[in-house]
C-alpha cells in the first residue's frame, strides 16, 4: 500500500467526525491528523528531499532536536568511509614492541586509550592490539609478563570500507578498532566504533574526558595547549591574552569554524592572529577539541 492509499484510508476509514472535517470548505484549520496523513502522501524523491521532510516533521513537533540529529548522522554515515573519520597515521598514539611497559605506560597513562596499536620497525608494521586494561597484569607483579603475549589480532581494512558496513562489522566481530591502510599496504591511520558512533550520537565522552570549566585549557608539553572547541570566548582572551569580540562569537570554536569556513576534519590546521590552531576531535558537524599554540 502506497503513502497516497494511507491518505486514502484517513479520509475514507475514519469517524463520521473526522468525514464531516473533511469535507469543511477550505478556510477550515487542518487537523493535526489532516496534516500527518498530507505529510504521509508526499514522498520524497531523494536524500535530500527526505531531509527536508524530517525537518519538517520537527518544525511540526512530530521529531524533537535529539532523534532530528541522530536519523541525519545515520544518513550520513551511509554515505562516509572509512578514511573520511580515521584517525591519521601521523596521530596514532601506538606502542613500540620493543619498548618496555615502563617505558610506554606513561603514554597509555596520558591518552587514556583503552586500546593502541602496536607496531615492530614501524607504523606499517603493525603486530597487534594491546588492550590497556591488559596492563593490570603488569601492575599486579607477573614475574613473566610478555607484552607479545597479550596482543590481540589487529583488523585491516581499505579507508574505501563504508562505514554503515564496517559498524555491522564491528558489532559482530565485537572488534573496537581496525587499522586502515592505503592501496600500497601501508598504514593510513586507525578507526574506532567509538568514532564511527560519535557520527550519528554525537561526541561521547567519558570519565578519562576532563569535564571541569576550569580545564577547557590544558597546557602541555612544547608550549601547547589542548583546548575544548565550547570555551567561552572571554575565557580564551584571558588564557591567551587576545581580544577577540564576544559579541561576535560565544565559543573559540565559532571563531575557528568562521576562519575555515567549514566545518574541518581532525587533523587539520589554520593559523591566524600569532596562533596555530590544530583540529583534535571533530565530527561532521561542529568542533569538539583544539590544540593551540603561540607562534614564535
Amino acid at each position: 500500500m502506497g503513502l497516497p492509499s494511507v491518505t486514502k484510508l484517513i479520509t475514507h476509514h475514519s469517524s463520521p467526525i473526522t468525514r464531516q472535517m473533511a469535507s469543511d470548505p477550505p478556510s477550515h484549520k487542518p487537523t493535526l491528523l489532516e496534516r500527518f496523513g498530507a505529510w504521509l502522501a508526499r514522498e520524497p524523491e531523494d536524500r535530500e528531499e527526505l531531509v527536508e521532510l524530517l525537518r519538517a516533521s520537527y518544525e511540526r513537533n512530530l521529531l524533537d532536536a535529539d532523534a532530528l540529529a541522530m536519523i541525519e548522522g545515520v544518513l550520513q554515515v551511509s554515505e562516509m568511509q572509512a578514511r573520511d573519520i580515521m584517525v591519521p597515521r601521523a596521530q596514532m598514539d601506538v606502542i613500540d614492541i620493543k619498548e618496555s611497559p615502563d617505558q610506554f605506560i606513561p603514554m597509555v597513562i596520558q591518552t587514556g586509550h583503552s586500546r593502541f596499536p602496536v607496531i615492530g620497525e614501524n607504523k606499517d608494521n603493525v603486530i597487534g592490539i594491546l588492550l590497556a586494561k591488559d596492563l593490570l597484569r603488569h601492575y599486579a607483579g607477573e614475574e613473566e609478563f610478555n607484552v607479545r603475549d597479550m596482543l590481540r589480532p589487529a583488523v585491516f581494512i581499505p579507508g574505501s570500507k563504508p562505514l554503515n558496513v564496517l559498524l555491522k562489522e564491528f558489532r559482530k566481530n565485537r572488534n573496537h578498532m581496525a587499522i586502515v591502510v592505503d592501496e600500497y599496504g601501508g598504514v593510513a591511520g586507525l578507526i574506532t566504533i567509538e568514532g564511527v558512533i560519535e557520527q550519528i550520537v554525537g561526541d561521547i565522552e567519558d570519565e578519562h574526558d576532563y569535564q571541569d570549566v576550569e580545564d577547557n585549557i590544558v597546557p602541555e608539553k612544547g608550549g601547547q595547549y589542548r583546548v575544548k572547541a565550547l570555551t567561552a570566548i572571554a575565557d580564551f582572551n584571558a588564557a591567551f591574552g587576545t581580544r577577540y569580540d564576544e559579541q561576535d562569537f560565544d565559543t573559540i570554536g565559532g571563531l575557528v569554524l568562521s576562519r575555515f569556513g567549514r566545518v574541518p576534519k581532525r587533523g587539520e590546521s589554520i593559523s591566524f592572529d600569532n596562533l596555530a590552531f590544530k583540529v583534535l576531535r571533530a565530527d561532521s558537524r561542529r568542533l569538539h577539541l583544539l590544540q593551540v599554540a603561540k607562534k614564535k
